[in-house]
């Protein structure tokens, strides 16, 4: 029973209520785990990967995962950490975004073990009396008891009536399942706190007079936000300073590795399925003089080998060693941001924007010379477009160096 609750309180961030999820376990069936994602963006990174590597361990556990894809509050919007009204989902954008999800989170989750529900299902079934009733179970004045409410009212900023119902569909959604146990971000403790209040309620518990009707409200688990490449905003494809989970198996490893040695057991604790005496071992390794950069390959192929196969992983490392042997890439290079207006930049102004060349037709010359890598890969194309909020590694020559995020 340690052993598990240790495992899976392993990089949360609260318990809600922790004696109330101890209880649960010792129970020894399997309890249904929710965890809901909008899906508001198609590609998943590392830092959404913190949840469902949780998601992974009480399935590894026997308990029921339901993986909860919010069709319909998607068309609301969630209002988290947001100062103005948020833009809805169009229903085909939804949708497409839907099967990119199921996609890449069955690289975690076992498919036959996870159950994949849709709040439409429910939600659309709602009566305008059902509607009127579910409102009526929590006030206005403590839905502006929420953080971003609260700065977006004294601020006089909008606040649109649907938002709040935002997080009373959330909440209903944990009536809905019956869920035993919910799991967020930080960032989602008052929707998750919801869904305890809408249990409480729908259900008639007595809480006062009966201590067991607290097991029947879901317990909380909240889980940090995981910090980018730069180790202090948090990872984000707006900030270029993420991983993302279908990357390919170079760029993987190779971000890994230039992360700091002290975000790297930040990641260990978030991201890896090694125990925590693994762990601990290997810090204790480091202290008495094991080079942090071979705990940070350890790290990098575990992650690469999960999305991608053992030998990639295996692959990408010999690869990267070769490129740090051959002096390909340096140890330290300057870190540059390159703020654009528009969606993409051409190489040739990156390079010169970058100081990497005196000018566009020097950017030019150097590329038609074979002389310009990105990643360790040559470029051969003048013309060469590259993406807003990527973040790679330029290089031009031998000795010019330099990682470019482009924001």
């Amino acid at each position: 029973m340690n052993n598990k609750l240790d495992i899976l309180e392993r990089g949360c961030e609260e318990i809600i209520l922790k004696s109330d999820f101890e209880k649960k376990l010792q129970k020894d069936k399997p309890l249904k785990i929710k965890a809901g994602f909008d899906p508001t963006a198609p590609d998943l990174h590392l830092g959404h990967t913190v949840l469902l590597n949780k998601l992974k361990i009480f399935q590894d556990l026997g308990h029921e995962i339901y993986f909860l894809i919010g069709d319909f509050t998607a068309l609301i919007g969630d209002p988290t950490g947001r100062n103005v009204t948020r833009k809805p989902l169009t229903e085909e954008d939804i949708k497409k975004n839907t099967e990119t999800y199921k996609e890449q989170v069955f690289k975690i989750l076992d498919p036959d073990k996870t159950k994949v529900v849709f709040n439409s299902t429910w939600l659309n079934k709602l009566t305008p009396i059902d509607m009127i009733k579910l409102s009526s179970k929590y006030t206005v004045a403590r839905m502006l008891e929420r953080d971003d409410f609260h700065k977006r009212f004294n601020s006089n900023q909008s606040i649109s009536i649907h938002e709040f119902l935002y997080p009373l569909l959330q909440g209903y959604d944990s009536v809905e399942l019956e869920a035993d146990v919910e799991l967020g971000g930080t960032d989602q403790k008052f929707n998750l706190l919801m869904g305890r209040e809408l249990q409480k309620q729908y259900y008639n518990l007595d809480l006062d007079n009966n201590k067991e009707d607290s097991l029947k409200l879901q317990s909380i688990m909240t889980l940090p936000l995981l910090e980018g490449l730069d180790g202090v905003k948090k990872m984000s494809k707006s900030y270029g300073n993420y991983i993302g989970i279908s990357e390919d198996r170079f760029s993987m490893f190779s971000k890994i590795m230039s992360i700091s040695d002290e975000l790297m057991w930040r990641y260990y604790d978030l991201l890896s399925f090694k125990s925590n005496e693994e762990i601990n071992n290997l810090k204790k390794q480091v202290a008495d003089g094991l080079n942090p950069r071979d705990v940070k390959v350890i790290l990098a192929k575990e992650i690469v080998e999960r999305y991608h196969s053992q030998d990639d992983a295996n692959k990408a490392e010999e690869e990267f060693i070769a490129r740090f042997k051959k002096k390909e890439i340096p140890d330290d290079m300057p870190e540059i941001t390159l703020n654009i207006d528009s969606s993409s930049i051409a190489i040739t102004n990156l390079l010169k924007d970058a100081g990497l060349v005196t000018s566009t037709s020097d950017a030019m010359r150097m590329i038609k010379q074979g002389a310009v890598k990105v990643n360790g890969e040559k470029v051969s194309d003048k013309s060469l477009l590259v993406e807003k909020d990527t973040n790679n590694i330029y290089q031009v020559g031998k000795r010019k160096f330099a990682k470019v995020l482009i924001s």
